[in-house]
């Protein structure tokens, strides 16, 4: 029996070509390579098995706690558009298997699909087997991580078709305005109004909770740290869950953080920090304009020193913000009845944050050295208000570097 008959046409084309490039490391890399992608252009009866393997592959690093959007950005840093092509079709292939998606992963392969555009990779055959087992080799590759949500097949419950919270969508408004407005003004009144929103929406959810005994547990999501100055990034996005009442854990080899709390706060993480990530970029790239036509060259020390101390500021702002939205909400209520429900919530995020993270560590981060870049980022931090009042203590953001997750 030849290696075709023995699993369908060009099967064994394609475990030869698969064995030639996963056995292969280092300088032998490209031999591999080269080997696996001249088998598949000399036996186009492999092309279907090939699409199916793939597919396998998507598959697999679903079930090892992957998600589309965590792929995506690893495919951006490592390889290029081809292959996030290639991994679009083969995840819409793999996605048309299930009836129904967590809301997360739907929303994900949407963006995948509107990224890569309608149109398929096209290659000479040679090209095209490169660009495929390449992307292979990069799935194939990919430990566990903690899993954020269940694969598709598993059930689910779906919100309810009523869409998402009014709350939710004046603080998107909010804060889509202050991303677009050019005066800084205006968009400090918007976010420090979209923050008090987010607040008060965590407490009423809190209490909705309770005493509806819904039996709400924390979960979790992923939000991508990219570089350049991608430690500055994490730290904001630590700040921005502390302030939410959420934890993030940072894996810098992979290029996320995991944010863990109740589902209504880690939306609010995933605003807000977008939001004020546009506002400081958009800052720093003023700020440094003016800094040019001073006659100042450097600029990587600048802008890493400017977000450093805009995320470490906005941590101390957003800390005070959280602090008096509770102190207020606690005085309005009978006998100080808020607090043991928000206690009990934090307690039940941190629990399930060092089952998902047993091993992390708390990281004291250095590497702000221009002063300039400080002052002006501590500037830009200022103007991204928030409600609090006088500076309090100082709170420096947690990183966690997590080893899988």
């Amino acid at each position: 029996m030849s290696d075709t008959d023995a699993g369908g046409a060009g099967a064994g084309t394609v475990e030869r070509a698969l064995r030639a490039v996963l056995s292969t490391t280092g300088g032998g890399r490209t031999e591999g390579l080269d080997t696996g992608a001249s088998l598949l252009a000399a036996d186009p009866s492999a092309d279907a098995e090939l699409r199916l393997r793939g597919v396998g592959f998507v598959r697999l690093v679903w079930e090892r706690g992957w998600q589309p959007a965590d792929v995506v950005r690893l495919v951006r840093r490592d390889l290029e558009d081809p292959h996030l092509r290639l991994f679009a079709e083969l995840t819409a292939a793999e996605a048309r298997r299930y009836e129904r998606l967590a809301p997360r992963w739907a929303a994900q392969l949407a963006d995948i699909a509107r990224e890569s555009g309608p149109e398929p990779y096209r290659a000479d055959r040679f090209s095209y087997a490169t660009a495929v087992l390449e992307l292979y080799l990069l799935l194939a590759r990919l430990p566990a991580v903690e899993p954020v949500g269940p694969v598709p097949g598993t059930p689910v419950h779906l919100p309810s078709a009523d869409g998402e919270p009014r709350m939710l969508t004046r603080i998107r408004a909010l804060l889509a305005k202050a991303e677009a407005t050019g005066y800084p003004q205006e968009a400090e009144a918007l976010t420090a109004k979209a923050q008090e929103l987010m607040a008060r929406h965590s407490i009423d959810e809190a209490v909705l909770a309770d005493r509806t005994r819904r039996g709400d547990v924390p979960g979790a999501c992923r939000i991508g740290v990219d570089a350049p100055y991608e430690t500055a990034k994490a730290i904001l996005l630590d700040a921005v869950a502390s302030a939410n009442r959420c934890r993030a854990v940072w894996n810098s080899a992979y290029g996320f953080s995991t944010v863990v709390g109740f589902d209504s706060d880690l939306e609010a993480v995933e605003l807000l920090h977008t939001s004020l990530l546009v506002q400081g970029t958009t800052a720093m790239t003023r700020a440094e304009a003016a800094q040019r036509a001073g006659g100042r060259k450097r600029t990587k020390t600048f802008r890493q020193s400017f977000l450093m101390a805009y995320a470490h500021r906005l941590g101390e702002r957003l800390a005070e913000a959280t602090a008096r939205t509770t102190h207020e909400a606690t005085a309005d209520t009978e006998g100080g009845a808020l607090l043991p429900v928000l206690a009990a919530r934090d307690v039940a995020v941190a629990d399930r944050t060092d089952r998902m993270f047993p091993e992390t560590v708390a990281t004291r981060v250095r590497g702000a050295t221009d002063a300039e870049g400080w002052h002006h980022g501590t500037s830009a931090a200022d103007a991204a208000h928030v409600p609090g009042g006088a500076a309090g203590q100082d709170v420096r953001p947690r990183i966690r570097p997590g080893g899988r997750g």
